[in-house]
């Protein structure tokens, strides 16, 4: 998300500046390009060197240093940027902000400032809490200003509070969702989509189930790439893999559980990606306590019972939702996805083949087959789960044009 964006990174005279140092190796391990500049206070905790040898570029902190006699470098900059961070964000900077003064290069370049602005505070417990920092703030905001909540713990002070400057992962995962709710132009932007993940697991006591080898890492990366595409991402999943905090995350175990998740929200959706490994059957009389040795011999004859077929009531269902979904087999792949097609009322599939070792179930890489309704044929040669999410959402945008 960061990839080619032009950042204009503020820092400002707080503690934390020395944080800011890896802040912006961050931004720019992720594609970005970044112009620093620097109030005089923050050059008395980290030297402009600093930034200047990392980001390789000069570091501005003299509003009446102007070596180019073609541009006013203030405005320069503001110009220059697509996105301009604050941080660390003092309390006199947010309060000189908040009333528009410009007294010196970084507060005169913020204010020329057409671009998003993202602010980062970190101060003392008792200045971020005062009434007027907070009155500040809440101006900054009411203007479209993105202001990070800083963290509780501990502070330079000696003692714990809020204040604290937030962790560098924090802050980039709030930049990139700032920055995709800014963006427009992303391919998803207003679409609801949910999907599914995991492999759900059926009871047959307390303590033991059925299950199978999905690790989730497919729809995960399917519900994280349609997350960056601008989507409103639902991920309904048996997995315990992370999944971005911006992603509403619902967390299931069984078939049945999935079912009622997915079928409550089916209405407002507008793409459906079913990727979970769904049990066909569930067990028809899970004990309620664990079996003990004794008991072994009832483990012989489960008896199992039919679980509701998620994707088949959903193709029942559908109205102008894109329904997709996925065909996990061991042999005969495409025949058994193009049935699978059909018989659901699908709109696309994806076919894969398990049982390998290095592709298909708990690996990093798969390689599938995508069918269209139209019997369309996409083949997709081994590459990372994350590639594969990729060129699936974009075959579904394809379709998506085409049928409207």
């Amino acid at each position: 998300m960061l990839k080619n964006k032009k950042i204009a990174l503020y820092v400002t005279g707080g503690i934390a500046v020395y944080k800011v140092v890896d802040l912006m190796r961050s931004f720019i391990k992720n594609g970005a390009q970044v112009r620093v500049a620097m109030t005089d206070s923050a050059t008395k905790f980290v030297t402009p060197m600093t930034f200047q040898i990392l980001s390789r570029h000069e570091v501005y902190v003299d509003t009446f240093s102007e070596n180019n006699p073609a541009h006013v470098s203030h405005v320069d900059l503001s110009d220059w940027a697509d996105i301009s961070i604050v941080a660390p964000a003092t309390a006199n900077t947010i309060g000189k902000m908040a009333y528009g003064l410009a007294d010196n290069f970084v507060t005169s370049a913020l204010l020329a400032t057409a671009s998003p602005i993202f602010v980062v505070p970190a101060m003392n417990t008792d200045m971020f809490e005062n009434p007027a920092t907070q009155e500040n703030i809440q101006t900054l905001k009411n203007r479209g200003v993105y202001v990070v909540d800083p963290d509780t713990g501990f502070l330079a002070e000696g003692y714990e509070g809020k204040g604290r400057y937030p962790e560098n992962e924090r802050i980039l995962e709030e930049l990139e969702n700032f920055i995709m709710t800014k963006d427009m132009t992303l391919p998803l932007r207003g679409y609801k989509i949910l999907i599914s993940a995991g492999g759900t697991k059926e009871r047959i006591d307390p303590v033991r189930y059925i299950t199978n080898d999905s690790s989730g890492k497919m729809g995960h990366a399917i519900a994280e790439a349609a997350y960056q595409y601008g989507a409103e991402v639902t991920l309904v999943t048996t997995s315990a893999l992370n999944a971005s905090k911006a992603i509403e995350r619902v967390q299931v175990d069984s078939a049945k559980a999935m079912f009622e998740a997915i079928d409550e929200r089916f209405d407002d959706l507008d793409i459906l990606i079913m990727a979970a490994a769904v049990s066909d059957y569930g067990v028809a009389h899970p004990a309620t306590s664990k079996m003990k040795k004794e008991d072994y011999s009832k483990l012989l004859n489960i008896e199992l019972k039919e679980n509701p077929d998620i994707l088949k009531t959903m193709g029942q269902k559908k109205k102008n939702q894109f329904l997709v979904g996925f065909a996990a087999e061991t042999d005969h792949l495409e025949e058994y996805a193009v049935k699978k097609l059909a018989e659901k009322n699908l709109d696309l599939i994806v076919a894969n083949e398990v049982g390998k070792e290095d592709t298909g179930f708990d690996s990093d890489d798969n390689q599938v087959v995508i069918f269209t309704k139209e019997h369309q044929r996409l083949e997709v040669q081994k590459t990372k789960k994350t590639e594969i999410a990729r060129r699936l959402l974009d075959k579904i945008i394809e379709e998506l044009d085409h049928h409207s």
